[in-house]
């Protein structure tokens, strides 16, 4: 193969490439912590029910506290726990993760077919040889 094809190719392929491992490298790079819900979005303890189910000593949590059978113990007296008192954050790491998925593997496998692509070309596999007459 001449080399200003075998650079041309070498060049397109290295481009596809990097075209699909950036993306996958700054997926797989990111930290796993940010997927946490940020604190001024907190979720009551009504909306929270579908996600998390608390127990307090075998009754759930809704239960204790309205039944009034929670205390909060602070600096300036303690009182009686409400729902508007509870909220939880979750981590959403799971479900983001499994609707990158699909995504990610398109990427890798396109990486991939590019990686193996410049390197057949690199090495001079698919060199042409011309038409043989018979």
């Amino acid at each position: 193969m001449p080399i200003r094809v075998r650079l041309l190719f070498s060049s397109m392929f290295l481009t596809l490439f990097l075209t699909a491992a950036i993306p996958l490298f700054t997926e797989l790079s990111r930290p796993k912590d940010i997927w946490w819900t940020p604190h001024g979005m907190l979720v009551p303890l009504a909306q929270s029910s579908d996600r998390v189910e608390v127990y307090v000593r075998g009754k759930p949590l809704a239960t204790a506290i309205e039944a009034g059978e929670l205390q909060l113990a602070g600096e300036g007296g303690s009182g009686a726990l409400t729902t508007s008192d509870v909220a939880f954050r979750f981590n959403n790491w799971d479900r983001v993760r499994a609707e990158r998925l699909p995504l990610q593997l398109v990427r890798a496998s396109a990486a991939g077919a590019m990686a193996c692509l410049f390197l057949l070309i690199l090495t001079g596999r698919l060199a042409y040889r011309g038409e043989r007459k018979p």
